[in-house]
């Protein structure tokens, strides 16, 4: 492995870190109530931020390990609750990394597309462990309680995601941790 190699990897490993901390932070700006926790989202923010900047596969592992760890520590999410929103978050690491770090242009279309699918993707997969932990403790798991739980009480928490991550998104290009490519010749002048 050569040192721009190493470099890189740690670098997102000290990112990873951060935004799991930060992930296990965040819940206490809700004041540990559940109804304004599931309202706002706040362990969605870090694992989204991890997976568009350092990658489908640290943002599947922050995603998965952050709920579980936080509930270790903590005793929130309640289980089994929280073993739902562990696939559900890492879904969204592993789904919004891979799409905008495959995109062909690294702009803000492209961020949107990855975050939108990200979001979509990681409430299907809730919805799909759901339904087993669900079947397994012998009760139904209904499209009321998916589509109530995953979008409706979640409105909140949507828009905030899909104005702040962009929002940190074009601050970290400032600094050098992301970047955009705002077109074509942007690209072919990077490459030259």
């Amino acid at each position: 492995m050569d040192h721009q190699t190493i470099r890189k990897q740690t670098k997102h490993l000290v990112i990873s870190a951060m935004l799991l901390a930060l992930g296990i932070a965040l819940p206490f700006l809700t004041g540990q109530i559940p109804q304004i926790g599931m309202m706002l989202l706040p362990m969605h923010l870090p694992v989204l931020v991890c997976g568009l900047v350092c990658g489908w596969q640290y943002g599947g592992i922050v995603g998965f390990i952050l709920p579980l760890f936080r509930y270790m520590l903590f005793g929130m999410p309640p289980m089994p609750n929280g073993l739902a929103m562990a696939f559900e978050l890492a879904a969204y690491g592993v789904i919004g990394g891979f799409l905008y770090n495959h995109s062909r242009w690294k702009c803000i279309v492209a961020l949107y597309r990855s975050l939108i699918i990200a979001m979509i993707g990681g409430r299907v997969v809730w919805g799909i462990v759901s339904v087993v932990m669900y079947s397994m403790a012998g009760k139904a798991f209904t499209w009321q309680i998916f589509l109530a739980g995953a979008f409706l009480n979640a409105i909140p928490g949507i828009v905030l995601q899909l104005i702040l991550i962009p929002l940190l998104m074009v601050a970290l290009h400032r600094t050098g941790l992301s970047y955009f490519e705002n077109n074509r010749r942007d690209a072919d002048a990077s490459k030259s």
